[in-house]
Formats: C-alpha cells, structure tokens, sequence
C-alpha cells in the first residue's frame, strides 16, 4: 500500500503545483535575487491563476535576465517592447513595464536597508508568522501584515503590489506559513 501525502488542498493532481508545493511554497527566503523573483511572478499573477505563472516561470526568467535585478532595472523601452511580443509570458505592458519600476525601487530598498531581505523580514521580526489553518477556506486573501507592506511598498513606488498580491507574496516567500494544519509541509517547516 502506497501512502499518499497530505498536502494543501489547492494543490491538486498537477505535478507541477504539487512539487512547487512540497519544495517552494511557504520556505522561508532570505535571498534577495529569490525575493525579487517572487515579487515579479506574483505581480504577473494578478488576476490570474498561478499555475499559469508557474508554466511560465522558465520565460519569465529568460526574458528577465534570471531575474537579476540590476540588468532589469536597466531595461529599455525597446527591450520591453520586444518582451511583451514572446509568448513565453504574460503579454500585459503594464505588468511588463512594471518590471523595470520594481527593479529601481528594490536597489533603492537594498540601499536603504542593505538588503530586501533584510527590509521585508524586519515586518515580523526576522520569524514567520505561523497559522493555524484547518483549511484553505480559512486562509485570509490578506491581513493587516500584507496592508501594512503593501502600503509600505507603494509608497516606495513599487506597482502591482496591492494587499492580495502582498499576502500571496507572503505566502510564497515563507514569511507566512499557511501550510493547513493536516498538510505534511506545515509541520515541516516549523522545524
């Protein structure tokens, strides 16, 4: 007999949510290149479902330089142009010229704090927030932490970073761990 995990219900039977599930959702991050990462996917997410992101994600990387954050910072309008033409992404120009505004306002957040980790983690004092969760329906779209940032982060003139994209961001990024309380990885990642 062959015992099955007990994952997050929002994973379903796709490999390709269940592996980014069980190795990357919910890890806590500290390295900024990754920070940035999230941060573009999860403002390109906006509005739509994030397994399309995830096919994505190989595109998005390619086309943005593997997500390196000075070589985004610097890209032309020539450059997004001809990124918004490749199909290996989501075709929005104002989420592919957001890419460029993120880039400049994270250096700046980098010069300001020394890094972005350092900046995002100071929210909740270096440590996750650890929910409780019995099910994905408990899981908030957002709370008074992601309102905070997301306030936070516009005013440093970041785009695509409304409190629904913060918290998902959050998520991701292990900030917040909202593992549900039978899913293996909750467990896991308290320890």
């Amino acid at each position: 007999m062959v015992l099955m995990k007990t994952r997050c219900a929002w994973t379903g039977h796709e490999p390709i949510y269940q592996d980014y599930h069980d190795l990357e959702w919910g890890v806590p991050v500290r390295d900024d290149q990754t920070l940035f990462e999230f941060l573009i996917l999860e403002g390109a997410q906006a509005g739509l479902n994030w397994i399309t992101i995830l096919k994505k994600r190989s595109g998005y990387a390619e086309l943005f330089h593997g997500f390196d954050v000075a070589k985004c910072a610097s890209l032309t309008d020539i450059e997004l142009e001809e990124i918004l033409l490749n199909k290996k992404i989501v075709r929005n120009k104002l989420k592919v010229y957001s890419v460029r505004t993120n880039s400049q306002a994270f250096i700046q957040v980098q010069k300001e704090w020394g890094s972005f980790s350092d900046y995002l983690w100071h929210f909740v004092d270096g440590q996750p927030v650890i929910n409780h969760f019995k099910t994905v329906k408990d899981v908030p779209a957002s709370t008074e932490l992601s309102d905070q940032i997301a306030k936070d982060l516009k005013k440093r003139g970041f785009k695509f970073v409304g409190t629904t994209i913060v918290y998902a961001y959050l998520q991701a990024v292990g900030v917040v761990n909202d593992h549900t309380t039978d899913c293996f990885r909750h467990a896991e990642l308290l320890g």
